[in-house]
């Protein structure tokens, strides 16, 4: 590695509308995975290859990414942000500028990227040898280079398309397709490698995307635009399905940058501290994850690969299977969850969908744990509750 400063960027100014209702209140990149922001993953990849100064654009919840990783010292990196946004009647008012707008902000402000730099979404959990993939970018003479994968046919509409010649130059890239439209099964990773002439082909002061307004562009003009083909791992949490799967590849230990947090107290459970549970008289099978302070009563049942955070009450009879709950809170007695993603006051089901249990009036079946008002439900709550383990699981599918 060379001693000089290498420079990157992460995206972390988009409002997540597909991770929701999770980015609501967290935004994308600061989404947990087994308690450590997905951010946090990238730092760390970036540190590992030498890149050392690292900026980051925020707009959407900025303070949220500001406040938890600061200036990059306790991550081995220098961070510096750039807000996107205004402030209207005292409030921060999210407005971002598109990927390659925040780009331009960056070097109009000053001239920061001065040689080849790195650009990542900041919404997937990678394990990429960057220093091989920044070795072939320069190897071909690119101005910019995407590192991409193959998927499935059937999943292509969610990413961008990329279709190359046989030296790897990329000759069109469709913006998220139909499937039927789509001309390859070769996607847009959001792993990027630039030279600072991009610059050049990016307007001042507009919104601005690298993927539908840049990539095309540069495509029509016959640039040095390359693919660099990779295979890694990478496990996108850009919906909620795709997070919903990435808790379970970790749970299985099919990630090799994240190891499952807190003691192994039994084989394939993992527990923070102070869990307080009687595992005799608790049906579990891993892997399970469960946050410290949480409490799980007897006769609760945990079928991994599963996800309880911190500070949670699981009641009696409940069944959590498949299924990831976050920090503070209650599922109440005989409440079933199956695959399903429990967030503040609304249950998820894996493909998405769904319901505000506080609207729905349902809020103590499951419900904040740190509130006192609470009191124990009736018979016919009790016999409703039920009758809603299978409902609760249908409603939200």
């Amino acid at each position: 590695m060379s001693e000089t400063p290498m420079k990157a960027m992460i995206l972390a100014a988009g409002k997540g509308t597909r991770v929701q209702p999770i980015t609501h209140v967290i935004p994308k990149p600061m989404i947990p995975i087994l308690q450590k922001p997905v951010m946090e993953f990238l730092l760390e990849l970036l540190k590992e290859h030498g890149f050392n100064e690292v900026m980051v654009n925020v707009s959407h919840l900025a303070e949220e990414i500001e406040n938890y990783f600061r200036d990059g010292q306790r991550f081995g990196v220098e961070i510096a942000y750039s807000f996107e946004g205004r402030i209207e009647d005292g409030e921060l008012i999210g407005s971002a500028l598109g990927s390659a707008g925040g780009l331009k902000k960056i070097q109009d402000f000053q001239n920061f990227f001065d040689d080849t730099f790195v650009v990542l979404c900041g919404d997937a959990l990678i394990d990429l040898d960057l220093t091989e993939a920044v070795r072939r970018h320069r190897e071909k003479g690119a101005l910019a280079s995407l590192v991409t994968k193959r998927v499935p046919k059937e999943q292509v509409s969610s990413y961008g398309v990329v279709v190359t010649d046989a030296e790897d130059r990329i000759s069109h890239f469709q913006e998220k397709p139909k499937v039927e439209e789509a001309l390859s099964d070769t996607i847009n990773t959001g792993i990027y490698i630039f030279e600072p002439g991009i610059f050049d082909h990016i307007p001042s002061g507009v919104s601005f995307d690298i993927g539908s307004d840049l990539f095309p562009k540069l495509a029509e003009l016959g640039a040095p635009f390359y693919a660099i083909p990779m295979d890694f791992e990478w496990v996108d949490i850009g919906k909620v399905p795709d997070y919903w799967q990435a808790i379970r590849s970790v749970l299985l230990g099919d990630v090799r940058q994240v190891g499952i947090p807190g003691k192994e107290i039994q084989p394939g459970v993992y527990t923070g501290l102070n869990v307080a549970a009687n595992w005799d008289k608790i049906n579990v099978s891993g892997p399970v994850y469960v946050g410290g302070m949480t409490k799980i009563e007897d006769g609760a049942t945990i079928v991994g690969p599963a996800m309880i955070g911190p500070s949670c009450h699981i009641c009696e009879g409940a069944v959590i299977d498949n299924s990831i709950i976050f920090d503070y809170s209650r599922i109440g007695a005989g409440v079933q969850l199956v695959e399903k993603l429990v967030f503040g006051r609304y249950c998820v089901g894996k493909d998405g969908d769904h319901f505000d249990l506080q609207e729905a009036a349902l809020d103590w079946l499951i419900t904040d744990a740190r509130r006192q008002d609470l009191v124990e439900p009736s018979p016919q709550q009790k016999a409703m509750a039920e009758l809603l383990g299978t409902e609760l699981t249908q409603a939200a599918s």
